[in-house]
């Protein structure tokens, strides 16, 4: 599966989603808000009727009252007037604070949907996109959508019902006058149709290049040791400029999009105005019309175009939501391909891990390993070595699940790896990164990291468990103990220290495999003895699957695998890793 959501974006610019489909999937999402929004829609509903009687109410209050002075009438109509814009005005603000409540919940609920659909996602995702890209559509576009919600989405509406209104009073109170009112109306329709998608692409790409600046930013501050080590500050400004000029052309093409449709809307309103002003005046001159009426039109006229030029504001709000919604559409329309299957046949073996006929690459144009068989026995050690790039990680990861083979079956305890839930994959397996990540938070919370058995004990408690384990000579090196802060990404602890925590923490959960990738590669000789000490008193069904370039670290395994150019053979003695190892260096 394709999991670049860049390239995803390309594709799908062929196949265009219409921005109605969008939407109605996007109303989805608020479903059980459906009675709040009936009850806006009520309101909404209520307030413009109530608006759309007033012109009606003027014209006959002048022919009727105001040309024959009477001024009782014109005092009584007044009032009346007076009440339903009192009435309109409380409708508009229960309804604007009814939204706003609805608009956050729906952002909690999207967000919230986002979230758990990236947690849900294969390694391989995080692997083919920028973190700062996924933020900025967590973030930024999701922001996008709230904004149409809680400030735009009753006023398109009111705003439709009220053109829809007055285009019923304009046609019905003079038939050839109404069409001659709307017709400039039927051009803007026409307009907005042909000019929408492109400012929707102009929208779309504007997020897009936000998201890849925000990309760069993170990965260049995530970097930003390197390039002060090596004074590279010129190529951080560099990718920064030319990510922000990007932006930049962007935010001009969208600019310029968004606000096209307010001009061409308010010419047009134009024309309708003239139109009226002057058929209604040649109709009141033959003696067909009345001057109440004739103001009354005027109104409608009003009431018809001004929604139109709202409208050109909202439909720009609208379009960028749309575009938001079509990138986080994107995430939400990924499924993951680790899945569960139900093929849980057990095989006859005496291997805790078994690779039978095992093929894989990362993608369709590359495969790293090729036509992998191999066994691991119950509570052996095992050492992989070979040349850099070579697929020792990439092994290791298969054992761990974090990717499935391209064809072949990994077994584990003799059944198919994919009928574990991950659940039980993770209890059963434990893996040491090479870079080991850590939260924010303290030394114990990073250390019982997703083991529920201890989440809940004091310090004491886990000081204890620590004990047993014959980890308590690890703890040592920090200075507060358990309580040791760690900031974001562990950046105040050395990175021998960080391998140290995620020793513990893979060691706590007793796994029956534990994958070490270069554990020790950043550890002083003493404390590399320390692990090794502790190593070796792990329980006997424990099996231990070594990933190393040191060799010190491999003297002692039960057997080694060689892996290199996409294969795993055996290299027999530790003398023949050692031959091997050599001569693929003079090789290469």
């Amino acid at each position: 599966m394709n999991y670049n959501l860049n390239e995803t974006d390309n594709k799908n610019k062929k196949g265009k989603v219409s921005t109605w489909s969008a939407l109605r999937s996007l109303l989805q999402l608020i479903t059980h808000e459906k009675k709040n929004l009936l009850l806006a829609f009520f309101i909404i509903l209520l307030n413009s009727s109530l608006n759309l009687f007033g012109p009606l109410i003027i014209g006959y209050t002048i022919d009727t009252y105001v040309q024959h002075k009477d001024y009782d009438g014109v005092l009584l109509f007044s009032s009346v007037l007076l009440v339903m814009y009192l009435i309109g005005l409380f409708t508009s603000y229960f309804q604007t604070k009814l939204m706003g409540s609805v608009s956050q919940r729906m952002l909690f609920t999207l967000r919230n949907t986002i979230f758990h659909k990236l947690q849900s996602l294969p390694v391989a995702f995080f692997n083919a996109n920028k973190a700062g890209d996924l933020i900025s559509r967590v973030n930024n576009d999701t922001d996008k959508i709230n904004a149409f919600f809680s400030q735009s989405l009753m006023q398109f509406i009111g705003s439709i019902m009220t053109m829809t209104g007055a285009g019923i009073f304009l046609l019905s109170i003079h038939f050839n006058l109404g069409v001659a009112a709307l017709a400039p109306g039927v051009l803007i329709l026409i307009f907005t149709k042909l000019v929408s998608p492109w400012v929707k692409k102009k929208n779309a790409m504007n997020l897009k290049s936000v998201g890849g600046m925000s990309g760069e930013i993170q990965e260049s501050l995530n970097n930003f040791k390197v390039i002060i080590a090596f004074n590279r500050r010129d190529y951080f400004r560099k990718r920064f400029e030319e990510a922000n000029q990007q932006n930049y052309k962007t935010a001009i093409g969208s600019g310029l999009a968004n606000n096209l449709f307010l001009p061409v809307f308010s010419l047009f309103s134009g024309f309708a105005q003239v139109i009226v002003l002057t058929y209604g005046i040649h109709l009141i001159a033959v003696g067909s019309f009345s001057v109440g009426l004739l103001v009354s039109y005027l109104a409608y006229s009003t009431y018809f175009y001004n929604p139109l030029r709202q409208l050109a504001a909202l439909w720009a709000s609208f379009q960028v939501a749309i575009a938001g919604w079509d990138r986080i559409a994107k995430i939400l329309s990924l499924e993951t391909d680790i899945v569960t299957v139900n093929n849980g046949t057990t095989v006859l073996s005496d291997a805790v891990m078994e690779f039978k006929d095992v093929h894989f690459g990362y993608d369709e144009s590359k495969e790293i390993l090729h036509n992998v068989s191999l066994k691991l026995s119950k509570g052996k050690t095992y050492a992989f070595v070979g040349p850099t790039g070579g697929g020792k990680t990439t092994t290791a990861s298969l054992i761990a699940r974090l990717y499935d083979p391209t064809t072949g079956t990994v077994l584990l305890n003799n059944k198919d790896i994919r009928s574990f839930t991950p659940e039980e994959r993770t209890k059963k397996i434990g893996f040491i990164l090479q870079e080991p990540f850590l939260f924010t938070g303290t030394v114990k919370e990073n250390i019982l990291y997703g083991n529920d058995v201890y989440q809940d004990y004091s310090d004491e408690q886990v000081g204890k468990v620590i004990e047993d384990a014959n980890l308590q000579s690890l703890l040592t090196v920090f200075e507060n103990g358990l309580q040791t802060k760690v900031i974001s990404g562990g950046d105040n602890i050395s990175l021998g220290q960080k391998q140290l925590i995620a020793f513990m923490r893979a060691v706590l959960r007793n796994p029956e495999i534990l994958i070490l990738d270069e554990a020790t590669a950043n550890i002083d000789t003493v404390t590399e003895q320390l692990l090794e000490d502790i190593l070796n008193k792990l329980p006997e069904s424990t099996t231990r699957i070594i990933i190393a370039h040191r060799l010190n670290t491999i003297e002692n395994a039960d057997e080694i695998y060689f892996v290199n150019a996409g294969e795993v053979t055996r290299a027999g003695s530790f003398t023949d890793a050692v031959d091997k190892l050599l001569h693929n260096r003079r090789v290469s």
